[in-house]
């Protein structure tokens, strides 16, 4: 890593040097390390969350999935990937489920009137460690958005974490890594 600014000792840290702020470089995967760290012991400290989930979630999918981010004006999109030579727009949900948290989780608000066609969730331990990768198809997702017996929330965008799972592919977990053509057999024993 090259450093933006000539280190100068122990001073040049994240410290003033000579009235301007000396930055460091790091690696996208060392910073969202860190940021795991302090969401975590933030929470064990004040029981409170901080919002990175979104953040830690995206820069896992792109990791583990091997995306591309998206540009940043692409709006209601995170993440590229290209297959059978087409370019597929992806939106990144995250939620970490906490051992002491209640049930019904719901991922964020989906919106349907922008350009995307899978929503990848990303599901997080209580340490902000991915868990399980899950992906439903935006065709699965409007059906089950648009159906009438649905709650209001579900009509408002907004859908379980149970949900999707149900109607989503599992495409990784911590125990087995990625799964075979987006395929999950449960009766692998674990």
């Amino acid at each position: 890593m090259q450093c933006v600014a000539p280190r100068c000792g122990p001073r040049a840290r994240g410290s003033a040097y000579r009235g301007r702020r000396v930055t460091t470089v790091y690696s996208i995967d060392r910073l969202v390390g860190e940021a795991r760290r302090l969401a975590a012991d933030y929470r064990r400290a004040t029981g409170k969350t901080l919002p990175v989930t979104a953040e830690i979630a995206m820069q896992d999918a792109i990791r583990i999935l091997g995306l591309k981010p998206a540009e940043h004006s692409a709006a209601g999109c995170d993440a590229t990937r290209e297959r059978e030579g087409r370019i597929e727009r992806i939106q990144v949900k995250g939620r970490a489920i906490f051992d002491d948290s209640k049930t019904g989780h719901r991922l964020g608000q989906l919106k349907l009137e922008q350009p995307w066609d899978y929503v990848i969730l990303v599901l997080m331990d209580e340490n902000y460690e991915p868990v399980e990768i899950h992906e439903a198809d935006r065709e699965v997702l409007v059906e089950t958005l648009n159906d009438p017996s649905a709650s209001k929330r579900t009509a408002r965008g907004m859908i379980s974490v149970a949900r999707f799972k149900i109607i989503g592919r599992l495409l990784w977990t911590r125990e087995h890594g990625l799964e075979a053509d987006g395929i999950w057999d449960n009766t692998r024993a674990r």
